[in-house]
Protein backbone atom coordinates (compact mmCIF):
# COMPACT_ATOMS: atom_id res chain seq x y z
CA UNK A 1 0.00 0.00 0.00
CA UNK A 2 1.08 3.58 -0.60
CA UNK A 3 2.69 5.39 2.35
CA UNK A 4 2.45 9.13 1.60
CA UNK A 5 0.28 10.96 -0.93
CA UNK A 6 0.88 14.48 -2.18
CA UNK A 7 -2.29 16.20 -3.36
CA UNK A 8 -1.47 18.48 -6.30
CA UNK A 9 -4.58 20.59 -5.82
CA UNK A 10 -6.45 22.81 -3.41
CA UNK A 11 -9.88 23.43 -1.92
CA UNK A 12 -12.64 20.89 -1.53
CA UNK A 13 -11.06 18.08 -3.56
CA UNK A 14 -7.77 18.31 -1.67
CA UNK A 15 -9.68 18.04 1.60
CA UNK A 16 -11.64 15.08 0.22
CA UNK A 17 -8.46 13.16 -0.68
CA UNK A 18 -6.74 14.01 2.60
CA UNK A 19 -9.65 12.59 4.59
CA UNK A 20 -9.84 9.38 2.54
CA UNK A 21 -6.08 8.83 2.82
CA UNK A 22 -6.14 9.42 6.58
CA UNK A 23 -8.88 6.80 6.98
CA UNK A 24 -6.59 4.37 5.12
CA UNK A 25 -3.63 5.16 7.38
CA UNK A 26 -1.76 7.02 4.63
CA UNK A 27 0.15 10.25 5.35
CA UNK A 28 -0.74 13.33 3.27
CA UNK A 29 1.17 16.27 1.82
CA UNK A 30 -0.48 19.55 0.79
CA UNK A 31 0.89 22.20 -1.54
CA UNK A 32 -0.26 25.80 -1.49
CA UNK A 33 -0.02 29.19 -3.15
CA UNK A 34 0.62 32.42 -1.27
CA UNK A 35 -3.12 33.01 -1.08
CA UNK A 36 -3.75 29.51 0.32
CA UNK A 37 -1.03 29.47 2.96
CA UNK A 38 -3.62 28.94 5.73
CA UNK A 39 -6.31 27.15 3.69
CA UNK A 40 -8.27 24.22 5.11
CA UNK A 41 -6.44 21.61 3.04
CA UNK A 42 -3.13 22.96 4.36
CA UNK A 43 -4.39 22.85 7.94
CA UNK A 44 -5.58 19.24 7.60
CA UNK A 45 -2.57 17.71 5.83
CA UNK A 46 0.31 16.08 7.71
CA UNK A 47 2.82 18.23 5.80
CA UNK A 48 2.55 21.27 3.54
CA UNK A 49 4.90 22.91 1.03
CA UNK A 50 4.76 26.39 -0.46
CA UNK A 51 4.57 26.72 -4.24
CA UNK A 52 4.76 30.53 -4.30
CA UNK A 53 2.70 32.80 -6.52
CA UNK A 54 -0.97 33.74 -6.46
CA UNK A 55 -2.52 32.71 -9.75
CA UNK A 56 -2.92 29.10 -10.80
CA UNK A 57 -0.17 29.51 -13.40
CA UNK A 58 2.23 30.72 -10.71
CA UNK A 59 1.40 27.97 -8.24
CA UNK A 60 -0.78 24.93 -8.88
CA UNK A 61 0.26 24.84 -12.55
CA UNK A 62 3.95 25.28 -11.73
CA UNK A 63 5.34 21.85 -12.58
CA UNK A 64 8.82 22.36 -11.17
CA UNK A 65 7.54 23.70 -7.87
CA UNK A 66 5.28 20.67 -7.44
CA UNK A 67 8.05 18.24 -8.41
CA UNK A 68 10.32 19.91 -5.86
CA UNK A 69 7.64 19.41 -3.20
CA UNK A 70 7.38 15.72 -4.13
CA UNK A 71 11.13 15.24 -3.81
CA UNK A 72 11.39 17.18 -0.57
CA UNK A 73 8.43 15.45 1.08
CA UNK A 74 9.35 11.95 -0.04
CA UNK A 75 5.79 11.30 -1.22
CA UNK A 76 5.41 7.99 -3.05
CA UNK A 77 2.15 8.95 -4.82
CA UNK A 78 0.41 12.02 -6.25
CA UNK A 79 -3.33 12.61 -6.47
CA UNK A 80 -4.16 15.42 -8.94
CA UNK A 81 -7.77 16.03 -7.87
CA UNK A 82 -9.78 17.68 -10.66
CA UNK A 83 -8.86 20.68 -12.78
CA UNK A 84 -5.27 21.96 -12.85
CA UNK A 85 -2.96 19.06 -13.87
CA UNK A 86 -5.50 16.25 -13.43
CA UNK A 87 -5.81 15.64 -17.18
CA UNK A 88 -2.29 16.63 -18.21
CA UNK A 89 -0.41 13.64 -19.61
CA UNK A 90 2.98 15.40 -19.50
CA UNK A 91 2.55 16.06 -15.79
CA UNK A 92 1.53 12.44 -15.22
CA UNK A 93 4.67 11.30 -17.05
CA UNK A 94 6.83 13.66 -14.98
CA UNK A 95 5.40 12.08 -11.82
CA UNK A 96 5.99 8.50 -12.92
CA UNK A 97 9.52 9.35 -14.11
CA UNK A 98 10.28 10.21 -10.49
CA UNK A 99 9.30 6.67 -9.53
CA UNK A 100 6.15 8.02 -7.87
CA UNK A 101 2.68 6.49 -8.32
CA UNK A 102 0.19 8.55 -10.31
CA UNK A 103 -3.31 8.22 -8.87
CA UNK A 104 -5.00 8.51 -12.22
CA UNK A 105 -5.17 6.87 -15.64
CA UNK A 106 -2.15 6.05 -17.80
CA UNK A 107 -0.73 9.09 -19.64
CA UNK A 108 -1.54 7.49 -22.99
CA UNK A 109 -5.23 7.31 -22.07
CA UNK A 110 -5.14 10.94 -20.92
CA UNK A 111 -3.62 11.90 -24.26
CA UNK A 112 -6.30 10.13 -26.25
CA UNK A 113 -9.33 10.74 -24.07
CA UNK A 114 -8.26 14.11 -22.68
CA UNK A 115 -8.17 15.46 -26.23
CA UNK A 116 -11.83 15.66 -27.20
CA UNK A 117 -11.04 15.17 -30.87
CA UNK A 118 -9.15 11.89 -30.51
CA UNK A 119 -11.58 10.78 -27.79
CA UNK A 120 -14.40 10.93 -30.33
CA UNK A 121 -12.43 8.53 -32.52
CA UNK A 122 -11.84 6.24 -29.53
CA UNK A 123 -15.55 6.31 -28.71
CA UNK A 124 -16.32 5.25 -32.25
CA UNK A 125 -13.91 2.32 -31.87
CA UNK A 126 -15.78 1.39 -28.69
CA UNK A 127 -19.12 1.53 -30.49
CA UNK A 128 -20.50 4.72 -28.88
CA UNK A 129 -22.40 7.10 -31.17
CA UNK A 130 -20.90 10.60 -31.40
CA UNK A 131 -22.31 14.07 -32.08
CA UNK A 132 -21.41 15.31 -35.60
CA UNK A 133 -18.28 17.45 -35.39
CA UNK A 134 -14.65 17.81 -36.41
CA UNK A 135 -12.08 15.15 -35.68
CA UNK A 136 -9.17 17.61 -35.85
CA UNK A 137 -8.36 20.88 -34.12
CA UNK A 138 -9.90 23.95 -35.72
CA UNK A 139 -7.20 25.85 -37.59
CA UNK A 140 -9.08 29.13 -37.79
CA UNK A 141 -12.45 30.91 -37.87
CA UNK A 142 -13.06 30.10 -41.53
CA UNK A 143 -13.02 26.38 -40.79
CA UNK A 144 -15.68 26.87 -38.09
CA UNK A 145 -17.80 29.01 -40.41
CA UNK A 146 -17.63 26.31 -43.08
CA UNK A 147 -18.77 23.70 -40.55
CA UNK A 148 -21.68 25.86 -39.42
CA UNK A 149 -22.76 26.62 -42.94
CA UNK A 150 -22.71 22.90 -43.77
CA UNK A 151 -24.31 21.46 -40.61
CA UNK A 152 -26.47 24.40 -39.60
CA UNK A 153 -26.33 26.92 -36.76
CA UNK A 154 -25.84 27.03 -33.82
CA UNK A 155 -22.52 25.24 -33.42
CA UNK A 156 -20.34 24.83 -30.35
CA UNK A 157 -16.65 25.71 -30.09
CA UNK A 158 -14.98 23.64 -27.36
CA UNK A 159 -11.61 23.52 -25.67
CA UNK A 160 -10.00 20.27 -26.79
CA UNK A 161 -8.18 19.78 -23.48
CA UNK A 162 -10.76 20.98 -21.00
CA UNK A 163 -14.18 20.50 -19.47
CA UNK A 164 -16.75 22.02 -17.15
CA UNK A 165 -17.82 24.57 -19.73
CA UNK A 166 -14.43 26.29 -19.63
CA UNK A 167 -13.39 27.39 -23.09
CA UNK A 168 -16.82 26.53 -24.55
CA UNK A 169 -18.74 29.01 -26.70
CA UNK A 170 -22.04 28.60 -28.52
CA UNK A 171 -22.07 30.38 -31.88
CA UNK A 172 -25.40 31.29 -33.48
CA UNK A 173 -24.17 32.75 -36.76
CA UNK A 174 -21.12 33.09 -38.97
CA UNK A 175 -20.39 36.66 -37.93
CA UNK A 176 -19.97 35.63 -34.27
CA UNK A 177 -17.21 33.10 -34.97
CA UNK A 178 -14.08 35.28 -34.68
CA UNK A 179 -14.85 36.71 -31.23
CA UNK A 180 -16.22 33.40 -29.93
CA UNK A 181 -13.16 31.43 -31.03
CA UNK A 182 -10.76 33.99 -29.53
CA UNK A 183 -12.67 33.97 -26.24
CA UNK A 184 -12.78 30.16 -26.12
CA UNK A 185 -9.04 29.99 -26.69
CA UNK A 186 -8.29 32.57 -23.98
CA UNK A 187 -10.39 30.70 -21.42
CA UNK A 188 -8.89 27.34 -22.41
CA UNK A 189 -5.35 28.69 -22.15
CA UNK A 190 -6.05 30.29 -18.78
CA UNK A 191 -7.65 27.23 -17.20
CA UNK A 192 -5.96 24.26 -18.92
CA UNK A 193 -2.72 25.67 -20.30
CA UNK A 194 -3.72 24.65 -23.87
CA UNK A 195 -5.74 26.69 -26.36
CA UNK A 196 -6.66 24.13 -29.04
CA UNK A 197 -10.37 24.04 -29.90
CA UNK A 198 -12.71 22.02 -32.10
CA UNK A 199 -16.31 22.40 -33.27
CA UNK A 200 -19.39 20.21 -33.18
CA UNK A 201 -23.14 20.39 -33.78
CA UNK A 202 -25.07 22.00 -30.93
CA UNK A 203 -28.18 20.08 -29.91
CA UNK A 204 -31.18 22.25 -29.09
CA UNK A 205 -32.74 20.61 -25.99
CA UNK A 206 -30.48 17.84 -24.65
CA UNK A 207 -29.96 16.32 -21.25
CA UNK A 208 -26.46 15.77 -19.93
CA UNK A 209 -26.08 12.20 -18.67
CA UNK A 210 -22.74 10.72 -17.64
CA UNK A 211 -21.38 7.39 -16.49
CA UNK A 212 -18.93 6.94 -13.61
CA UNK A 213 -16.51 4.09 -14.18
CA UNK A 214 -13.42 2.64 -12.53
CA UNK A 215 -10.84 0.32 -14.05
CA UNK A 216 -7.83 -1.45 -12.59
CA UNK A 217 -4.42 -2.37 -13.97
CA UNK A 218 -5.49 -6.00 -14.46
CA UNK A 219 -7.95 -5.33 -17.29
CA UNK A 220 -11.10 -5.06 -15.19
CA UNK A 221 -13.45 -2.12 -15.67
CA UNK A 222 -16.91 -1.47 -14.18
CA UNK A 223 -19.42 1.35 -14.48
CA UNK A 224 -20.71 2.41 -11.09
CA UNK A 225 -23.69 4.68 -11.81
CA UNK A 226 -25.20 7.18 -14.18
CA UNK A 227 -25.62 10.84 -13.22
CA UNK A 228 -27.81 13.57 -14.67
CA UNK A 229 -26.12 16.98 -14.78
CA UNK A 230 -28.59 18.91 -16.93
CA UNK A 231 -29.23 21.82 -14.53
CA UNK A 232 -26.45 24.10 -15.77
CA UNK A 233 -25.63 27.74 -16.43
CA UNK A 234 -22.81 28.83 -18.71
CA UNK A 235 -22.35 25.10 -19.40
CA UNK A 236 -21.28 24.60 -15.80
CA UNK A 237 -23.27 22.31 -13.56
CA UNK A 238 -25.40 23.58 -10.69
CA UNK A 239 -27.19 20.38 -9.63
CA UNK A 240 -26.32 16.74 -10.26
CA UNK A 241 -28.21 13.60 -9.36
CA UNK A 242 -27.75 9.86 -9.44
CA UNK A 243 -28.98 7.72 -10.96
CA UNK A 244 -30.07 9.67 -14.05
CA UNK A 245 -33.89 9.77 -13.79
CA UNK A 246 -36.50 9.27 -16.47
CA UNK A 247 -34.48 7.22 -18.95
CA UNK A 248 -36.35 4.69 -21.12
CA UNK A 249 -35.85 1.04 -20.26
CA UNK A 250 -32.45 -0.23 -21.35
CA UNK A 251 -30.84 3.16 -22.03
CA UNK A 252 -28.93 3.32 -18.75
CA UNK A 253 -27.44 -0.14 -19.28
CA UNK A 254 -26.57 0.72 -22.89
CA UNK A 255 -24.79 3.90 -21.76
CA UNK A 256 -22.85 2.02 -19.10
CA UNK A 257 -21.74 -0.67 -21.53
CA UNK A 258 -20.75 1.95 -24.15
CA UNK A 259 -18.73 3.83 -21.52
CA UNK A 260 -16.81 0.71 -20.51
CA UNK A 261 -16.09 -0.17 -24.15
CA UNK A 262 -14.80 3.34 -24.85
CA UNK A 263 -12.55 3.16 -21.78
CA UNK A 264 -11.18 -0.25 -22.68
CA UNK A 265 -10.45 1.01 -26.21
CA UNK A 266 -7.69 3.19 -24.74
CA UNK A 267 -6.49 0.83 -22.00
CA UNK A 268 -8.06 2.95 -19.28
CA UNK A 269 -7.72 2.36 -15.55
CA UNK A 270 -8.48 4.34 -12.37
CA UNK A 271 -11.57 6.55 -12.05
CA UNK A 272 -13.07 8.30 -15.06
CA UNK A 273 -16.36 9.58 -16.40
CA UNK A 274 -17.84 9.22 -19.87
CA UNK A 275 -20.29 12.00 -20.67
CA UNK A 276 -23.22 11.65 -23.04
CA UNK A 277 -25.79 13.99 -24.53
CA UNK A 278 -29.27 12.47 -24.42
CA UNK A 279 -32.21 13.69 -26.51
CA UNK A 280 -35.41 12.04 -27.76
CA UNK A 281 -34.40 8.52 -26.77
CA UNK A 282 -30.93 8.74 -28.35
CA UNK A 283 -27.57 9.30 -26.68
CA UNK A 284 -24.30 10.55 -28.14
CA UNK A 285 -20.76 10.39 -26.74
CA UNK A 286 -19.70 13.87 -25.65
CA UNK A 287 -16.32 13.46 -23.97
CA UNK A 288 -14.42 11.51 -21.35
CA UNK A 289 -13.10 13.15 -18.21
CA UNK A 290 -9.93 11.27 -17.30
CA UNK A 291 -10.14 12.11 -13.60
CA UNK A 292 -12.41 12.12 -10.59
CA UNK A 293 -15.25 14.60 -11.14
CA UNK A 294 -16.74 17.21 -8.83
CA UNK A 295 -20.03 15.27 -8.69
CA UNK A 296 -18.56 11.89 -7.70
CA UNK A 297 -20.22 11.96 -4.23
CA UNK A 298 -23.72 11.32 -5.60
CA UNK A 299 -22.44 8.05 -7.01
CA UNK A 300 -20.78 7.25 -3.69
CA UNK A 301 -23.86 7.77 -1.55
CA UNK A 302 -26.15 5.55 -3.65
CA UNK A 303 -23.60 2.73 -3.77
CA UNK A 304 -21.62 3.02 -0.54
CA UNK A 305 -18.42 2.94 -2.62
CA UNK A 306 -15.60 5.32 -1.68
CA UNK A 307 -14.29 6.24 -5.12
CA UNK A 308 -11.17 7.97 -3.77
CA UNK A 309 -10.26 4.82 -1.83
CA UNK A 310 -10.73 2.80 -5.02
CA UNK A 311 -8.49 5.25 -6.88
CA UNK A 312 -5.74 4.85 -4.33
CA UNK A 313 -5.97 1.05 -4.29
CA UNK A 314 -5.93 0.85 -8.09
CA UNK A 315 -2.84 3.09 -8.20
CA UNK A 316 -1.19 0.73 -5.72
CA UNK A 317 -1.77 -2.15 -8.14
CA UNK A 318 -4.75 -3.78 -6.45
CA UNK A 319 -7.60 -5.34 -8.43
CA UNK A 320 -11.11 -3.95 -8.23
CA UNK A 321 -12.87 -5.38 -5.17
CA UNK A 322 -16.21 -5.94 -6.95
CA UNK A 323 -17.57 -7.30 -10.21
CA UNK A 324 -20.02 -5.41 -12.39
CA UNK A 325 -22.92 -7.42 -10.97
CA UNK A 326 -21.83 -6.71 -7.39
CA UNK A 327 -21.51 -2.98 -8.10
CA UNK A 328 -25.00 -2.80 -9.65
CA UNK A 329 -26.45 -4.65 -6.69
CA UNK A 330 -25.11 -1.95 -4.35
CA UNK A 331 -27.24 0.84 -5.87
CA UNK A 332 -29.92 2.09 -3.50
CA UNK A 333 -32.11 5.19 -3.49
CA UNK A 334 -31.46 8.54 -5.12
CA UNK A 335 -28.91 11.29 -4.47
CA UNK A 336 -28.69 14.98 -5.33
CA UNK A 337 -25.61 17.20 -5.22
CA UNK A 338 -25.83 20.99 -5.07
CA UNK A 339 -22.75 22.97 -5.98
CA UNK A 340 -22.68 25.97 -3.66
CA UNK A 341 -20.82 28.56 -5.74
CA UNK A 342 -19.79 32.05 -4.71
CA UNK A 343 -22.06 33.69 -7.27
CA UNK A 344 -25.04 35.98 -7.06
CA UNK A 345 -27.85 34.52 -9.23
CA UNK A 346 -28.71 38.17 -10.01
CA UNK A 347 -31.92 37.22 -11.82
CA UNK A 348 -30.03 34.85 -14.10
CA UNK A 349 -26.75 36.70 -14.59
CA UNK A 350 -24.82 34.54 -12.06
CA UNK A 351 -22.18 37.12 -11.14
CA UNK A 352 -19.03 35.85 -9.34
CA UNK A 353 -18.78 36.99 -5.74
CA UNK A 354 -15.26 36.46 -4.39
CA UNK A 355 -14.35 37.59 -0.89
CA UNK A 356 -14.07 36.44 2.73
CA UNK A 357 -16.57 33.98 4.20
CA UNK A 358 -17.58 35.54 7.49
CA UNK A 359 -19.72 32.57 8.53
CA UNK A 360 -20.18 29.02 7.21
CA UNK A 361 -22.47 26.54 8.97
CA UNK A 362 -23.10 23.22 7.22
CA UNK A 363 -26.48 21.47 7.46
CA UNK A 364 -26.85 18.11 9.16
CA UNK A 365 -29.36 15.30 9.56
CA UNK A 366 -30.14 11.91 8.07
CA UNK A 367 -28.75 11.43 4.55
CA UNK A 368 -26.94 14.80 4.45
CA UNK A 369 -23.26 15.30 3.60
CA UNK A 370 -21.33 18.56 3.02
CA UNK A 371 -17.92 18.59 1.31
CA UNK A 372 -16.04 21.89 1.44
CA UNK A 373 -12.57 23.36 1.28
CA UNK A 374 -13.52 26.34 3.44
CA UNK A 375 -14.51 27.24 6.98
CA UNK A 376 -15.70 30.47 8.56
CA UNK A 377 -13.02 33.13 8.12
CA UNK A 378 -11.56 31.68 4.92
CA UNK A 379 -11.60 33.62 1.65
CA UNK A 380 -12.82 32.85 -1.89
CA UNK A 381 -10.19 34.23 -4.26
CA UNK A 382 -10.88 35.59 -7.73
CA UNK A 383 -7.90 33.56 -8.96
CA UNK A 384 -9.47 30.14 -8.38
CA UNK A 385 -12.72 28.28 -8.85
CA UNK A 386 -15.66 29.73 -6.90
CA UNK A 387 -16.92 26.46 -5.39
CA UNK A 388 -17.66 27.05 -1.70
CA UNK A 389 -18.79 23.49 -1.09
CA UNK A 390 -21.00 20.62 -2.20
CA UNK A 391 -24.22 19.60 -0.49
CA UNK A 392 -24.93 15.91 -1.13
CA UNK A 393 -28.25 14.46 -0.02
CA UNK A 394 -29.57 10.87 -0.16
CA UNK A 395 -33.20 9.80 -0.18
CA UNK A 396 -34.95 6.47 -0.61
CA UNK A 397 -36.40 7.86 -3.86
CA UNK A 398 -36.10 11.06 -5.92
CA UNK A 399 -39.04 12.84 -4.29
CA UNK A 400 -37.60 12.30 -0.82
CA UNK A 401 -34.16 13.39 -1.99
CA UNK A 402 -35.58 16.65 -3.39
CA UNK A 403 -37.50 17.44 -0.21
CA UNK A 404 -34.53 16.62 2.00
CA UNK A 405 -32.22 18.75 -0.16
CA UNK A 406 -34.56 21.74 0.17
CA UNK A 407 -34.58 21.29 3.95
CA UNK A 408 -30.78 21.12 4.05
CA UNK A 409 -30.42 24.22 1.85
CA UNK A 410 -32.62 26.15 4.27
CA UNK A 411 -30.26 25.16 7.11
CA UNK A 412 -27.05 25.95 5.24
CA UNK A 413 -25.56 29.30 6.29
CA UNK A 414 -23.01 31.11 4.11
CA UNK A 415 -22.34 34.75 4.96
CA UNK A 416 -19.85 37.22 3.51
CA UNK A 417 -20.20 36.14 -0.13
CA UNK A 418 -23.24 35.79 -2.33
CA UNK A 419 -24.08 32.20 -3.30
CA UNK A 420 -26.22 30.30 -5.78
CA UNK A 421 -28.48 28.90 -3.04
CA UNK A 422 -31.56 30.98 -4.04
CA UNK A 423 -31.29 29.70 -7.63
CA UNK A 424 -30.79 26.13 -6.40
CA UNK A 425 -34.03 26.34 -4.43
CA UNK A 426 -35.86 27.78 -7.44
CA UNK A 427 -34.67 24.86 -9.57
CA UNK A 428 -35.58 22.14 -7.07
CA UNK A 429 -39.07 23.57 -6.56
CA UNK A 430 -39.85 24.00 -10.26
CA UNK A 431 -42.36 21.54 -11.79
CA UNK A 432 -40.11 21.03 -14.85
CA UNK A 433 -37.26 19.77 -12.67
CA UNK A 434 -39.56 17.59 -10.59
CA UNK A 435 -40.98 16.06 -13.78
CA UNK A 436 -37.51 15.68 -15.38
CA UNK A 437 -38.50 17.93 -18.27
CA UNK A 438 -35.45 20.19 -18.03
CA UNK A 439 -32.40 20.25 -20.29
CA UNK A 440 -28.92 21.78 -20.34
CA UNK A 441 -30.52 24.96 -21.79
CA UNK A 442 -33.41 25.07 -19.32
CA UNK A 443 -31.85 27.26 -16.61
CA UNK A 444 -30.88 29.98 -19.06
CA UNK A 445 -33.81 29.77 -21.48
CA UNK A 446 -36.84 28.73 -19.41
CA UNK A 447 -36.29 29.10 -15.68
CA UNK A 448 -37.66 32.45 -14.50
CA UNK A 449 -35.24 33.88 -11.94
CA UNK A 450 -36.89 37.30 -11.83
CA UNK A 451 -36.32 38.68 -8.35
CA UNK A 452 -34.00 35.80 -7.41
CA UNK A 453 -30.83 37.30 -5.99
CA UNK A 454 -28.51 36.46 -3.15
CA UNK A 455 -28.49 38.30 0.15
CA UNK A 456 -25.93 41.11 -0.27
CA UNK A 457 -22.50 40.07 0.88
CA UNK A 458 -21.27 41.70 4.05
CA UNK A 459 -18.82 44.50 3.20
CA UNK A 460 -15.16 43.72 3.61
CA UNK A 461 -13.47 45.13 6.69
CA UNK A 462 -11.44 47.92 5.12
CA UNK A 463 -9.72 48.50 8.47
CA UNK A 464 -8.36 44.96 8.64
CA UNK A 465 -4.60 44.93 8.30
CA UNK A 466 -3.25 43.01 5.29
CA UNK A 467 -0.66 40.33 5.96
CA UNK A 468 2.84 40.81 4.56
CA UNK A 469 5.89 38.59 4.34
CA UNK A 470 8.70 39.28 6.84
CA UNK A 471 12.03 37.50 7.23
CA UNK A 472 13.80 36.86 10.50
CA UNK A 473 15.96 34.34 12.30
CA UNK A 474 15.00 32.15 15.22
CA UNK A 475 16.94 29.87 17.51
CA UNK A 476 15.50 26.47 18.47
CA UNK A 477 17.40 24.34 21.01
CA UNK A 478 20.57 26.23 20.18
CA UNK A 479 20.23 25.87 16.40
CA UNK A 480 19.74 28.93 14.23
CA UNK A 481 17.09 28.98 11.46
CA UNK A 482 16.19 31.60 8.85
CA UNK A 483 12.39 31.79 8.55
CA UNK A 484 9.67 33.73 6.74
CA UNK A 485 6.48 34.79 8.49
CA UNK A 486 3.19 36.35 7.37
CA UNK A 487 2.18 39.05 9.83
CA UNK A 488 0.15 42.32 9.89
CA UNK A 489 1.97 45.21 8.22
CA UNK A 490 2.50 47.04 11.51
CA UNK A 491 4.27 44.10 13.16
CA UNK A 492 8.01 44.55 12.83
CA UNK A 493 9.60 41.11 12.79
CA UNK A 494 12.75 42.19 11.00
CA UNK A 495 14.13 45.03 8.96
CA UNK A 496 13.07 43.47 5.66
CA UNK A 497 10.61 45.68 3.76
CA UNK A 498 7.00 44.63 3.47
CA UNK A 499 5.73 43.52 0.09
CA UNK A 500 3.67 46.20 -1.57
CA UNK A 501 0.03 45.52 -2.22
CA UNK A 502 -0.84 45.29 -5.88
CA UNK A 503 -2.53 48.48 -6.93
CA UNK A 504 -5.95 48.23 -8.44
CA UNK A 505 -6.10 49.62 -11.91
CA UNK A 506 -9.39 51.46 -11.64
CA UNK A 507 -10.97 53.71 -9.06
CA UNK A 508 -14.49 54.09 -7.73
CA UNK A 509 -16.13 52.28 -4.90
CA UNK A 510 -19.78 51.87 -5.73
CA UNK A 511 -21.60 50.19 -8.58
CA UNK A 512 -22.69 52.50 -11.39
CA UNK A 513 -26.20 53.88 -11.25
CA UNK A 514 -28.38 52.93 -14.18
CA UNK A 515 -27.66 55.27 -17.07
CA UNK A 516 -25.00 57.24 -15.19
CA UNK A 517 -22.27 56.63 -17.77
CA UNK A 518 -19.94 55.50 -14.98
CA UNK A 519 -19.56 51.89 -16.12
CA UNK A 520 -18.45 49.80 -13.14
CA UNK A 521 -17.60 46.12 -12.89
CA UNK A 522 -19.88 44.06 -10.63
CA UNK A 523 -17.11 41.86 -9.25
CA UNK A 524 -13.39 41.53 -8.62
CA UNK A 525 -11.44 40.26 -11.60
CA UNK A 526 -8.90 40.90 -14.35
CA UNK A 527 -9.47 42.91 -17.53
CA UNK A 528 -8.65 40.70 -20.52
CA UNK A 529 -9.87 42.90 -23.35
CA UNK A 530 -10.97 46.51 -23.93
CA UNK A 531 -13.63 46.64 -26.65
CA UNK A 532 -13.87 50.41 -27.17
CA UNK A 533 -11.65 53.46 -27.55
CA UNK A 534 -11.91 57.08 -26.45
CA UNK A 535 -14.18 59.07 -28.74
CA UNK A 536 -16.14 56.04 -29.93
CA UNK A 537 -19.93 56.23 -30.03
CA UNK A 538 -21.66 53.42 -28.08
CA UNK A 539 -25.22 52.36 -27.37
CA UNK A 540 -26.81 50.93 -24.25
CA UNK A 541 -25.91 47.25 -23.86
CA UNK A 542 -22.85 47.42 -26.09
CA UNK A 543 -19.78 45.67 -24.70
CA UNK A 544 -17.00 47.94 -23.42
CA UNK A 545 -14.60 45.54 -21.65
CA UNK A 546 -14.22 41.81 -21.02
CA UNK A 547 -13.60 40.88 -17.39
CA UNK A 548 -12.25 37.50 -16.28
CA UNK A 549 -13.38 36.46 -12.83
CA UNK A 550 -12.95 32.96 -11.41
CA UNK A 551 -11.75 31.69 -14.79
CA UNK A 552 -14.89 32.84 -16.63
CA UNK A 553 -15.09 35.74 -19.07
CA UNK A 554 -17.86 38.31 -18.51
CA UNK A 555 -18.67 41.12 -20.93
CA UNK A 556 -19.31 44.46 -19.21
CA UNK A 557 -21.74 46.63 -21.18
CA UNK A 558 -22.43 50.32 -21.62
CA UNK A 559 -25.27 51.59 -19.42
CA UNK A 560 -26.27 54.50 -21.70
CA UNK A 561 -25.91 55.84 -25.23
CA UNK A 562 -23.06 58.28 -25.71
CA UNK A 563 -19.38 58.82 -26.40
CA UNK A 564 -16.49 57.11 -24.62
CA UNK A 565 -14.85 59.93 -22.64
CA UNK A 566 -12.37 57.92 -20.57
CA UNK A 567 -11.05 54.37 -20.31
CA UNK A 568 -9.58 53.70 -16.88
CA UNK A 569 -8.20 50.19 -17.47
CA UNK A 570 -5.95 48.19 -19.76
CA UNK A 571 -5.77 44.43 -20.44
CA UNK A 572 -4.13 42.69 -17.48
CA UNK A 573 -5.32 45.20 -14.88
CA UNK A 574 -6.91 43.91 -11.67
CA UNK A 575 -10.15 45.59 -10.65
CA UNK A 576 -12.47 45.31 -7.68
CA UNK A 577 -16.24 45.11 -7.51
CA UNK A 578 -17.67 48.59 -8.07
CA UNK A 579 -14.56 49.98 -9.79
CA UNK A 580 -15.38 52.32 -12.69
CA UNK A 581 -13.67 51.13 -15.86
CA UNK A 582 -15.20 53.32 -18.58
CA UNK A 583 -16.82 56.77 -18.54
CA UNK A 584 -19.51 57.60 -21.12
CA UNK A 585 -20.69 61.16 -21.86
Amino acid sequence: MLQKILIANRGEIAVRVIRAAREMGIATVAVYSELDRNALHVRLADEAYALGGQTAAESYLNTEAILDAIRESGADAVHPGYGFFSENADFARAITELGVAWIGPPPEAIDEMGDKVSSRLAAERGGAPIVPGTTEFAQGPDEIRDFGNSHGWPVCIKAAFGGGGRGMKVVNSADEVDDAMASAQREAKSFFGRDEVYVERYLTWPRHVEVQLVGDQHGNCVWVSTRDCSAQRRHQKLIEEAPAPGLPHGVEEAMGEAAVKAAKAVGYYNAGTVEFIYQDGEFFFLEMNTRLQVEHPVTEVITGIDLVEWQIRVAAGEALPMTQEQVRARQDGHAIEIRINAEDPAEGKFLPSPGPISKLVAPDGFGVRFDSGYESGDEISQYYDNLVGKLIVWGRDRDVAIRRTLRALEELVVEGVATTIPADIAILEHPDFVAVEHSTKWVEQTLDLTGVTATPAAPADDDAEPLVERSTTVEVNGKRFAVKMWVPETVGVAAAPAKAKKKRAASGAGGSAAGSGQVAVPMQGTIVKVLVEVGQEVTTGQGVVVLEAMKMENQINADKDGTIAEIKVSPGDTVGGGDVVVVIE
